[in-house]
C-alpha cells in the first residue's frame, strides 16, 4: 500500500503526529542531508578521527553519503525498501534464527492493530515489519513515544519509517486527554479508513524485568475516539472494530540486558536512575547491532467483542502474549542459576553449547548486576507458569 497525497481541500487533523506521506518524502530527505546534528552524529560514528580534526569536511562527506544513499527514493515504500536491505543484513549478522508463527492465519488484505510485548525500542516493530515483508504484506505504522524524539532528525527518520507519535510529554489533564483523543482517532482512522495495520506496545516503556503485562490504560486510549463519537458503545465493540491482535516476541539474548540490569539495580538500591542524554539512542543502536541469538515472533488471534472492560481486554492480551512467548535455553539456565523453581526447567531443550554460551555471557556481567540480569531471563518462565502475581 502506498500513502497518498490527501485531498488539498480536506483537513489533516493528524498532521503533527502521523507518519510522513509520499509527497513529503523529498523535502524531508533534503532536510536530513543538511541537518547539522545528524551529520555530526554520523561523522562521530563513522569518521571519528576526521570529524575531530576536519569537522567541516567530514560533515560534507556525510551529506554526500546521505544524498547518494537516498537517490531514487520518492516514496515511503522506497525508503522502507532501502531499510529492508539493512534489516536483512542485521538479521544475518546478529541473529542465529528467526521464526514466525501464526501470521498465515490472518487475512493478508485486512488491517490489524498488533499489540505486542515490548523488549526493544526499535527491534520489536522491526521484526514485525520484517515478517510482513517476507510474507509479501504491507508493513505497519508504528507507535513511538515522543520521549524518544528529542532531536528533529530522529523525528524525521522515524516518521519516514511510518512511525506516528504517542504523546507522553503533554502537560495538564486537559491537554493529555486531547492528545490521547487525537491519537485514538488516528489509530481508528488507520485501521478502518486506510486499512493500514498498526503496531503498538502493550505498555509504556520496555519490560526491563522480563515481565510482560498489558496496561489497561492503553485499551482505554485505543477506544476513546469510538466511545466519544457514539455514547454507550462498549469497550468490547470498540476493540473488536480495531481487530486487535496480540503479538509475542522472544529473544534468546537481549543486546541491552546489561543496560537494563544497571537501571533496575540503581532503582532497587537508590530508588533513582538518571538516564544519560542520548541513552535511548544508544539503546537503539545496541539493539540493532548486538547479538540476539534466536528470535521467535508469534501472532495471536483477533480479540472479540466478548471482553467488556479494559481490564478484561488486557487480561486476554496477556494470556495470548504469554501463550505465544517462546522460552529459550537462556531463560531456563537463568532460572537454574538463581536456584529457583527447578520443576519449571525444561532440561531437554538445553544443550552443552547453550550452557557454554550462557556462562560466557554471564561472566561478562558485573557481579553486582548478576541477580538482576538473571531475573530478566528467568521471569518469562515464572510468568508463563503463573508464578508472578498480577
Amino acid at each position: 500500500m502506498t500513502d497518498q497525497h490527501p485531498d488539498a481541500l480536506s483537513v489533516d487533523p493528524w498532521a503533527e503526529i502521523r507518519p510522513y506521506l509520499d509527497h513529503e518524502v523529498a523535502e524531508v530527505l533534503a532536510r536530513l542531508a543538511q541537518d547539522p546534528e545528524l551529520l555530526s552524529a554520523l561523522t562521530r560514528f563513522r569518521l571519528p578521527r576526521l570529524s575531530r580534526f576536519m569537522p567541516r569536511l567530514s560533515s560534507t562527506l556525510a551529506s554526500l553519503a546521505i544524498r547518494r544513499e537516498v537517490r531514487g527514493v520518492a516514496s515511503v515504500y522506497d525508503f522502507q525498501m532501502r531499510i529492508a536491505s539493512y534489516m536483512e543484513r542485521m538479521i544475518r549478522t546478529s541473529t542465529d534464527d528467526f521464526q514466525v508463527k501464526g501470521l498465515n492465519a490472518l487475512d493478508a488484505d485486512t488491517a490489524y492493530l498488533f499489540i505486542g510485548n515490548h523488549r526493544d525500542i526499535s527491534l520489536d516493530p522491526a521484526f514485525v515489519n520484517y515478517s510482513l515483508y517476507l510474507a509479501g504484506r504491507d508493513t505497519v505504522r508504528i507507535a513511538i513515544g515522543d520521549n524518544l524524539l528529542k532531536k528533529p532528525y530522529v523525528t524525521d527518520l522515524m516518521r519516514l519509517n511510518k512511525s506516528f507519535i504517542v504523546p507522553r510529554s503533554a502537560r495538564g489533564k486537559r491537554a493529555m486527554l486531547a492528545a490521547y483523543l487525537q491519537l485514538s482517532s488516528y489509530i481508528r482512522h488507520s485501521i478502518n479508513a486506510d486499512n493500514h495495520s498498526i503496531w503498538m506496545a502493550q505498555r509504556e516503556g520496555r519490560a526491563k524485568d522480563g515481565i510482560d503485562r498489558t496496561d489497561p490504560a492503553i485499551i482505554k486510549m485505543m477506544t476513546m475516539a469510538r466511545r466519544a463519537e457514539q455514547r454507550g458503545v462498549g469497550i468490547g465493540e470498540a476493540i473488536a472494530e480495531l481487530r486487535l491482535v496480540p503479538v509475542s516476541i522472544s529473544y534468546e539474548y537481549d543486546p541491552c540486558d546489561v543496560q537494563k540490569a544497571r537501571e533496575l539495580h540503581a532503582l532497587h538500591t537508590s530508588g533513582n536512575y538518571e538516564k544519560e542524554q542520548f541513552e535511548d539512542i544508544q539503546s537503539i543502536v545496541a539493539g540493532i547491532t548486538g547479538h540476539k541469538g534466536r528470535v521467535q515472533l508469534t501472532y495471536g488471534t483477533p480479540i472479540s467483542a466478548d471482553f467488556d472492560s479494559p481490564d478484561a481486554v488486557a487480561t486476554e492480551i496477556d494470556r495470548q502474549v504469554l501463550a505465544g512467548y517462546h522460552l529459550f535455553p537462556s531463560h531456563y539456565l537463568a532460572l537454574e542459576a538463581l536456584g529457583d523453581a527447578p520443576e519449571l526447567i525444561d532440561h531437554s531443550s538445553i544443550r552443552d553449547a547453550d550452557r557454554a554460551r550462557f556462562q560466557a555471557r554471564l561472566q561478562q556481567v558485573p557481579a553486582a548486576l548478576r541477580n538482576v540480569w538473571l531475573a530478566q531471563y528467568a521471569n518469562p518462565v515464572r510468568n508463563k507458569a503463573g508464578r508472578i502475581a498480577p
